[in-house]
């Protein structure tokens, strides 16, 4: 479902110190606006960790509710894919899954082609707890809104240099 971009990558350990090929345009680093993106990312992380608390659940559990449902439009999740969207091991996603299940955040499906891959659905007390957490989510995202685009205005603007 994912597909890694292998250029973007190259493109990216460029940016991220290594030295640049020749040939390779050298741009300055605004070491201003990394840190400022870093500390709005570690707020929206902090503030969604309290968050997931509050509504009974781990981080992780949030996160799993988030993927299932984000990512399901075209075909069901499957374990091995949310071990992929969450970049833990399967194993990890196994139990994950169970534990969510014996909490009644979601159900498992047995894929009709090969019964050894298992789908996980959502139930409606996960599809709540989810749509809880969701909203508040979006509203904390607005708040940050105007600290976040000045940001990535930044980052624009020091690509063009």
């Amino acid at each position: 479902m994912l597909q890694s971009k292998p250029q973007k990558l190259r493109k990216a350990s460029v940016r991220a110190g290594k030295k640049p090929t020749k040939g390779a345009a050298f741009h300055a680093v605004d070491y201003e606006a990394l840190a400022q993106f870093r500390y709005q990312l570690r707020k929206f992380l902090s503030f969604s960790e309290a968050a997931a608390h509050k509504a009974g659940l781990t981080p992780q559990q949030h996160q799993a509710l988030l993927a299932i449902k984000g990512f399901s439009r075209a075909e069901p999740v499957s374990v091995g894919d949310l071990a992929e969207f969450l970049l833990v091991r399967h194993h990890t996603a196994v139990e994950l899954v169970d534990r969510m299940a014996k909490l009644g955040l979601l159900g498992r499906i047995v894929d009709d082609d090969d019964s050894r891959r298992i789908f996980v659905q959502l139930t409606r007390k996960g599809e709540q707890k989810l749509q809880t957490l969701s909203k508040i989510h979006f509203e904390e995202l607005q708040a940050a809104s105007p600290s976040l685009t000045k940001i990535l205005r930044s980052f624009r603007r020091s690509q063009r240099r």
